[in-house]
């Protein structure tokens, strides 16, 4: 039998019952799309997390106060406790080491800040000149921090693109006076609209020196301390500098956690990918059961068109063409569910991603070709049976039960 006929006669065959047909590519297609918009949702969280933790900068050296009685990194030495302050003094003494590029004390409060009659909310960074670089920062208006080492505790403020908007409207802001608690600061700039970093949206905050800040809050503990080293091949030596640095200035006590952002930035990423990885398996299992229903459904096709059948034996076709007839047919059932999951997949991703605009809900290329590729070989692999079934009939029998 020629290609052209077997393909005719399988079409003719497969779109003959469309309900039938409609079911099948259906249970197809939900397995491929569940696929498609479930790695998306895993890679997307992959993507999402190493962009904000790139988000803050490159060769990132971080400082966090509290042991962690572990080495390595896993996500919960994020949060530690410690029974030492981290202070300025200590993110100062980093600035000498060798290999350190940039260092940024960290203090995170709320507060309120009070301006041309309006009050509001805001997130209080205290920080130094260097976590403009550090961050990448872009100014709409004015300029960033002054240097702390020339001008101590300035009474200065950067404001985030939506503060300013909310307090100041379309006015320009650079010179006025705010009220931040209980302390009156001078706008010296404005950050440009649209920057994040560790999940915190630059547009809501409200960024002072540290000293300020510290005097603000009535502490002198720091949240974190940000460095830079020089370049990729040296965050390991400023690492050990860097602990053996705090140590010497905490006595000899060893209590604060030194992590790299590349050691975060690997662990999420293995995390993730084995996320991604575990759900694009659970839906896969969605492809298994369509696989079954095809071959169900064309066992049951085989009784049905058992007359039909011996028909073609009795022209001439032979076992192996018949078994190609079906083989054919559950292919292109399966073709057909595949492209149509694929659409559904692709546009469950979009709807997510305007949902969310900031979250990269993107599927992976090799999600869709396993996805793909897994609903192709489950419905050949479940074809074969019936395949099987209608190329061993006889044709004398088949003949008799018309």
């Amino acid at each position: 039998m020629r290609v052209s006929d077997t393909l005719r006669f399988s079409s003719y065959a497969a779109f003959g019952n469309p309900l039938r047909t409609i079911l099948l590519v259906f249970a197809i297609s939900i397995g491929v799309a569940a696929v498609v918009v479930l790695t998306a949702l895993g890679d997307g969280a992959r993507r999402y997390v190493v962009d904000e933790f790139s988000s803050m900068g490159t060769n990132l050296v971080i400082v966090l106060p509290g042991r962690s009685e572990t080495r390595g990194l896993n996500p919960a030495n994020l949060v530690t406790s410690t029974p030492r302050d981290l202070t300025v003094e200590d993110a100062s003494s980093l600035r000498k080491l060798a290999g350190v590029k940039l260092v940024s004390p960290i203090l995170i409060a709320t507060t309120e800040i009070n301006a041309a009659g309006k009050l509001r909310e805001s997130m209080l960074l205290g920080t130094n000149a260097d976590y403009k670089k550090l961050r990448n920062l872009k100014l709409s208006l004015g300029r960033f921090l002054s240097d702390t080492e020339t001008s101590l505790a300035a009474p200065e403020v950067v404001l985030g693109a939506q503060v300013k908007k909310d307090v100041f409207g379309s006015d320009n802001p650079i010179g006025k006076t705010v009220r931040i608690g209980d302390r009156k600061l001078r706008v010296v700039g404005v950050l440009a609209e649209g920057g994040r970093g560790m999940g915190m949206s630059s547009d809501e905050l409200l960024i002072i020196p540290t000293e300020m800040a510290q005097g603000m809050l009535n502490t002198n503990t720091l949240f974190r301390i940000l460095i830079e080293a020089e370049s990729r091949s040296r965050i390991e030596a400023v690492k050990t500098r860097v602990l053996k640095t705090i140590i010497q200035r905490h006595d000899g006590e060893e209590d604060v956690t030194v992590i790299a952002q590349d050691a975060v930035l690997q662990t999420f990423d293995k995390i993730l990918n084995v996320l991604t990885l575990g759900v694009a398996g659970i839906a896969a299992i969605s492809l298994v059961v369509a696989g079954i229903l095809v071959m169900n459904v064309m066992l049951v096709s085989v009784t049905q068109r058992t007359a039909e059948i011996g028909l073609l034996k009795a022209l001439g076709a032979t076992a192996q063409s018949v078994q190609q007839l079906f083989m054919v047919e559950a292919l292109l059932l399966s073709v057909l569910g595949g492209l149509l999951g694929l659409c559904l997949g692709y546009l469950g991703a979009w709807v997510l991603r305007y949902l969310y605009p900031l979250f990269p809900a993107y599927p992976p290329l090799w999600a869709v070709i396993a996805g793909l590729g897994t609903a192709l070989v489950s419905g050949l692999l479940f074809g074969v049976l019936p395949a099987r079934s209608a190329a061993r009939l006889d044709a004398i029998q088949a003949l008799s039960k018309r």
